[in-house]
């Protein structure tokens, strides 16, 4: 028995440790495959920069070494093009623009590689404690891939900047360097090329760091005596003809200068008020920051309390380009949330806004138009003033509130088992996420459309014009070519006319997106159920566009359709009805105008509560269907196609996650009660047992 049981213990050690061994070997492909593909981006980053032609590529580095640039102009820096750095940064960064010439940029863009590469290494190594030691090996390479997406990085390969120099210089003095004095001396040299980040000096002092503070303003200031004594022209028109540089450059209220003064004059505020109301907000918002850094920084987060300085160093700058905005990336290490499923919300809002174009972000409406225009300085005021950051010391930093997820459920088919990760959640998805999703979403799937026209109008009309007449011939032998006669019928109805354009126009994204939003605010578990398999619907319709371009009845020449909607049609164009500046018109096949009424119509059937609620919600896909023909704009069989594409949506989502989770939350109760009522009917009954044994004979 002794035996057996020794033998027991050692096999269980043994597949312990076969366990973690096998963790170990995955993390160590995951680390090496995330290496891999940073090294793919910054071999594809390299390959654009130095594939563009000579002019268009590392402009601002043109501005040193081009035939008027800073090199080759003898009189004051800022008589040469566009430079627009301190004093300083044209004394020191001469030497470095000159190899950069003898290399034809070679150099400078493997050096900017490099830079960015010891950058994600510092801010991996800086992650607050503690982590595990899977996110300590995986960090580094996330942090270098995040990086090359970003915008800032790309920004600065393509035009040649130095813009990473300043916040490495930050990370090094705060993360990499030892000794206070040495620390103080890399964030001044940071300063000194950007002077806004003076604001990480009462950082310093503020978190006891009195030396690294004193050394920081020394070095700046040291730094500038220095550049004003070699170039005192030069320090002149910066420090006081520009007072520190405002002027320089570009124009201000330019769509790139994400500082709040050029969002100020975005909005129209010119002269006095808009200085008075820059200054006072800049303040107010400076010192609000410095303050949540303080204090993140006491709390263990200090990568975070740089990354909430770093943004307010943007907000409080006369001009924050582009290539300027690095600091809001770094604020992905801050926690929000106190909900488990909330946790990813604003990791992957930072990600987007810093990785992807402001019209993927948000729609171009007129109403949108300030927000599009200034993104990133709201991503950066709300890092730097707003977003509640958790504490380390929150019972929710290592435990938050867990996901709820419906019972598991059998596999719907044998062969075919449930993903895992999509398990049926039945608390309510974080709003701000839902909203990013759809719009991206939407972003891509325009995008998609447009593409599937071809590689070239002419061609693309030419396919689609043959595949229509492939559609009109099935229908005809179906004898279900209705759309001619429909057409013209409705057109001899002014009322009628107008009420199915009308129809056509407004209630194709309008009623699916209301229906979205009821389900998300009345029942959040079939929201997910519902978005899911309207998600799949697109994909396999966008399939079809691709695959299948077809001209609608309204530009098939010849045929004698009219367009109710758009108006006569002028068919001796050649590249008329390809592309439009929204859309691209020969995306017929299926018809998601038809596929997502008639989604709307499945929703409200299945989900609505009484019977004349779901008649209503019948009644939309037939309108849809009857508008879509009636003016020209597709095919019967484009209805066919969009139902069958709905079908297939729902189809996948059932195939995946089986019963809607609402099903199976109601079946557990059920079944629960049920369970409960048999336990009370038998504790009934042994209650009453003993007063049968006690009865007198």
């Amino acid at each position: 028995m002794a035996n057996a049981e020794h033998g027991r213990r050692s096999a269980e050690a043994l597949g312990g440790a076969t366990a973690v061994g096998v963790i170990q070997a995955r993390v160590r492909v995951a680390r090496l495959g995330l290496w891999l593909i940073a090294a793919i981006l910054a071999v594809r980053q390299v390959a654009v920069v130095l594939g563009t032609p000579r002019g268009e590529r590392l402009t601002d580095l043109e501005t040193w070494v081009g035939p008027e640039g800073v090199l080759h102009v003898k009189g004051s820096l800022y008589e040469s093009t566009q430079f627009t750095g301190t004093p300083f940064g044209g004394l020191v960064l001469k030497p470095l623009t000159r190899a950069a010439e003898q290399a034809l940029g070679w150099g400078w863009t493997f050096g900017t590689l490099l830079l960015v590469a010891a950058l994600g290494l510092v801010a991996a190594r800086a992650l607050p404690q503690p982590v595990s030691r899977r996110t300590s090996l995986l960090a580094a390479p996330v942090a270098v891939s995040l990086l090359m997406l970003s915008l800032p990085v790309r920004n600065t390969l393509h035009l040649g900047q130095t813009s990473i120099m300043p916040v490495l210089f930050v990370l090094l003095g705060c993360f990499a360097v030892r000794g206070e004095r040495a620390s103080g001396v890399f964030i001044g040299l940071a300063a000194a090329l950007q002077p806004t980040l003076l604001l990480f000096t009462p950082l310093l002092w503020f978190t006891g760091r009195r030396r690294a503070a004193l050394a920081t303003g020394a070095t700046f200031a040291a730094s500038t005596v220095l550049a004003w004594a070699a170039m005192p022209r030069d320090s002149y028109t910066y420090w006081v003809h520009h007072m520190a540089g405002v002027g320089l450059g570009g124009r201000a209220d330019d769509l790139g200068n994400q500082s709040l003064h050029g969002a100020l004059l975005r909005l129209g505020l010119t002269g006095p008020l808009e200085i008075a109301l820059f200054l006072l907000l800049g303040a107010g918002v400076a010192v609000l920051a410095l303050r949540r850094a303080v204090r993140y920084a006491h709390d263990g987060q200090l990568l975070l309390a740089v990354a909430i300085t770093g943004c307010a160093a943007i907000v409080v700058s006369p001009t924050a380009w582009q290539h300027q905005l690095l600091w809001v990336l770094l604020a992905v290490v801050g926690q929000v949330g106190r909900r488990a499923g909330d946790r990813y919300v604003w990791p992957v809002a930072v990600i987007l806004v810093m990785t992807l174009p402001a019209r993927m972000m948000v729609p171009d409406k007129v109403i949108f138009h300030p927000l599009r225009a200034d993104l990133v300085l709201l991503a950066a005021l709300a890092t730097a003033a707003v977003v509640p950051f958790l504490s380390r010391t929150s019972p929710y930093w290592q435990t938050p509130i867990p996901t709820r997820y419906a019972d598991p459920v059998p596999s719907r088919f044998r062969h075919v088992p449930l993903v895992p990760f999509l398990r049926r959640v039945l608390s309510r998805p974080n709003l701000l996420f839902e909203l990013l999703l759809i719009r991206v979403t939407y972003y891509v799937y325009a995008q998609i459309r447009l593409a599937a026209a071809g590689d070239s109008n002419s061609a693309g009309r030419v396919t689609a014009e043959e595949h229509g007449w492939e559609i009109l011939s099935i229908e005809r032998a179906l004898h279900i070519d209705i759309e001619h006669r429909a057409n013209h019928a409705v057109v001899q109805v002014d009322w009628l006319r107008t009420f199915f354009d009308f129809y056509y126009e407004s209630f194709h994204f309008g009623v699916p997106l209301t229906i979205l939003a009821v389900l998300y605010w009345r029942r959040p578990v079939d929201y997910r159920w519902a978005r899911t398999a309207i998600g799949f619907a697109t994909v396999f319709a966008l399939i079809g566009f691709w695959l299948y371009p077809l001209a609608p009845p309204r530009l098939m020449p010849g045929l004698g359709f009219i367009d109710t909607v758009h108006g006569p049609q002028d068919f001796t164009q050649p590249d008329y009805g390809t592309l439009t500046e929204l859309t691209n018109q020969y995306a017929a096949m299926p018809s998601l105008h038809f596929g997502w009424s008639l989604w709307c119509g499945v929703v409200i059937l299945v989900l609505a509560p009484r019977w004349w609620m779901k008649a209503l919600g019948l009644l939309h896909p037939l309108f849809t269907v009857t508008a879509i023909v009636v003016t020209g704009n597709h095919w019967v069989l484009d209805a066919v196609g969009g139902a069958a594409v709905v079908g297939a949506g729902f189809g996948v989502t059932y195939l995946i996650q089986g019963p809607r989770a609402r099903t199976v939350a109601a079946q557990a109760e059920k079944g629960e009660k049920a369970e409960q009522d048999g336990r009370g009917r038998a504790v009934s009954s042994d209650s009453q047992a003993p007063l049968k044994d006690r009865t007198p004979s």
